[in-house]
């Protein structure tokens, strides 16, 4: 039984691709009845014997009794199984939510006969009510005999106001082995850049050591989940997971000097990438999709910053909705970083038109190209800040009514 999303799509959707099965992950749906909706709100996926584990969770201080498990589970290193409840964060409920995580943890845990520990929980949805013990109990007793699914119906379950399901998919050699990652990803709003996702989960079949694989997700979030904001805001429940059965027979990835480490980092970092520009396209309201590119920064991470507060400013944002060509509202965001910068240096341009440099307006600027290209749905943005040799990239969306209407109706 598939579960269904919104009915008015992204314009920026993407369909989702073709999903490998990863040998020893089972993806399971069913309905617990978390909302009144007539969907599937309830996503469990069988890990095997061995399956190692990294996650990156959010920074938010109210974080959800999922989060913080999550956080103290992870260092074990060990999974066995995934539980995800739409629908009900269950985040800033006190005992009744740990009590709420921990029935399920031994729920499924006396099932596969396995430690508690090693069955992770995520929620995700309306803050301040508890998850319901009656439904979440019956929920999982379901879902433990349900038929497998595919992933595209386990990426469905696992949404709220997301308008379509997210996926990436790719390969490495390792050895030699072909390796396997698979990953699908909710998240629409309530999006900011402290991890930056919704809920995340990566699968792969390579053997990798715990703690390689948990600097391999960190370097990959910093550059992936870590550069996207919808909103500026930073969920409770926010967590990446990232599950390697070994089923792939390579031997273990311990190190940057195992064979194939290199080629498997790129792989986990480009499907980190993929679900992260998934989740701006999905932007609640959103029309436009922004690449923010930062140069000439004095260090990555003054870029980055810079490039954030370009993003997650709401004058430049609506500006593109409009389809404004209003440069000096980037050059407002530029100024607020709190970065350094030096006006005179600073050069900006749309595309690949300037429209100012050395803090003036160019000579060569013509309004005409620029605003053709805010006409389109990917919208492109580089601020060269002239100081150093930083850099990055971040990504967003434009924000329109449509974002207002999604949030001021989220509870009805």
């Amino acid at each position: 039984m598939a579960s269904a999303m919104s009915e008015a799509k992204s314009p920026l959707a993407q369909p989702f691709p073709a999903m490998p099965q990863i040998a020893g992950v089972t993806p399971r749906i069913a309905r617990a009845g978390y909302k009144d909706w007539g969907r599937c709100d309830l996503t469990y996926v069988e890990l095997a014997e061995g399956t190692a584990v990294a996650g990156v969770f959010t920074r938010n201080v109210c974080c959800s009794t999922e989060v913080e498990m999550g956080r103290e589970a992870v260092k074990t290193g060990s999974a066995r199984a995934l539980v995800v409840n739409a629908g009900n964060s269950n985040a800033f409920t006190g005992y009744r939510g740990r009590e709420a995580v921990e029935q399920i943890m031994n729920q499924v845990a006396q099932h596969l006969g396995c430690d508690p520990s090693e069955v992770f929980v995520s929620s995700t949805g309306v803050i301040g009510v508890p998850l319901p013990l009656d439904k979440a109990q019956a929920g999982v007793a379901i879902v433990l005999q349900a038929a497998p699914c595919s992933w595209e119906d386990a990426a469905r379950t696992i949404g709220t106001t997301d308008t379509f399901p997210k996926g990436a998919a790719m390969q490495a050699v390792v050895g030699d082995k072909t390796v396997t990652l698979a990953g699908i990803i909710k998240g629409s709003g309530m999006i900011a850049p402290d991890m930056a996702t919704m809920l995340g989960y990566v699968f792969t079949d390579a053997a990798i050591a715990p703690a390689f694989l948990q600097e391999l997700l960190s370097a990959a979030n910093a550059k992936s989940f870590s550069c996207i904001t919808v909103d500026s805001d930073t969920s409770t429940s926010d967590t990446v997971l990232t599950f390697a059965t070994g089923k792939a027979g390579n031997a273990p990835i311990e190190s940057f000097d195992s064979p194939g480490a290199d080629a498997f980092a790129a792989a986990l970092e480009a499907v980190c990438n993929q679900l992260a520009h998934l989740v701006v396209r999905d932007g609640e309201g959103a029309q436009k999709f922004i690449s923010i590119e930062v140069t000439g920064a004095v260090s990555d991470d003054s870029a980055r910053r810079i490039g954030l507060a370009i993003a997650n400013s709401p004058l430049v944002k609506t500006a593109i909705a409009g389809e404004d060509a209003n440069w000096g509202r980037v050059v407002m965001a530029v100024g607020k970083a709190g970065e350094p910068a030096n006006r005179d240096k600073l050069a900006i341009r749309f595309a690949d038109k300037w429209v100012a440099q050395a803090g003036l307006a160019a000579d060569s600027y013509d309004e005409a190209p620029v605003a053709e290209h805010l006409k389109g749905k990917e919208i492109s943005i580089g601020v060269d800040i002239g100081l150093g040799e930083g850099r990055a990239t971040v990504w967003t969306c434009d924000l329109t009514h449509g974002y207002i209407s999604i949030n001021a109706d989220y509870r009805s």
